[in-house]
């Protein structure tokens, strides 16, 4: 792990921009932040060498893709000590997009995204509860997600 690099107001301008439009072309935003487009690119990259940026993405709508279920799963381990073993059964289900250690009732939170209710019960039934060290889940269906939003950084 990177040392904390200490960012300056340009890597935070950098980043709020790049977090709502990852496609910018590092000339317009030296443009817009009055440095040259080479600046802009030796600052990324430095951000990306620290692992504060972690590549870039397209912002898809999954549902114009055929991906119509979106679901939260509580997950409650037989121990907590098995939570990086069940981690890594986890990491190889393709429709399991994001993952967390939780506080609270579940040991883990995962959301999952499906094309169908068929290919949720798969997933939940075939899949997830054959894994060793998952006593039981609870599984929340998304009706409508409302937002989505990034951090408001300082």
């Amino acid at each position: 792990m990177a040392a904390k690099l200490n960012l300056d107001k340009l890597d935070n301008l950098i980043i709020h921009h790049m977090m709502h439009d990852a496609d910018v072309s590092y000339a317009e935003l030296g443009k817009k932040f009055f440095v040259s487009a080479g600046t802009i690119h030796v600052r990324i990259k430095k951000l990306q060498d620290a692992g504060i940026v972690k590549g870039t993405r397209f912002n898809v709508d999954l549902k114009q893709l055929g991906y119509d279920v979106i679901a939260f799963i509580g997950i409650y381990l037989k121990e907590s000590s098995m939570y990086d073993a069940v981690a890594k059964e986890l990491q190889k289900m393709p429709e399991i997009v994001r993952l967390n250690y939780t506080t609270g009732n579940y040991s883990m939170f995962a959301e999952i995204v499906c094309k169908d209710i068929t290919q949720l019960k798969t997933v939940l039934h075939d899949e997830l509860q054959k894994i060793k060290g998952i006593e039981r889940t609870e599984t929340f269906i998304s009706l409508e997600e409302s937002f989505s939003r990034h951090v408001k950084i300082a």
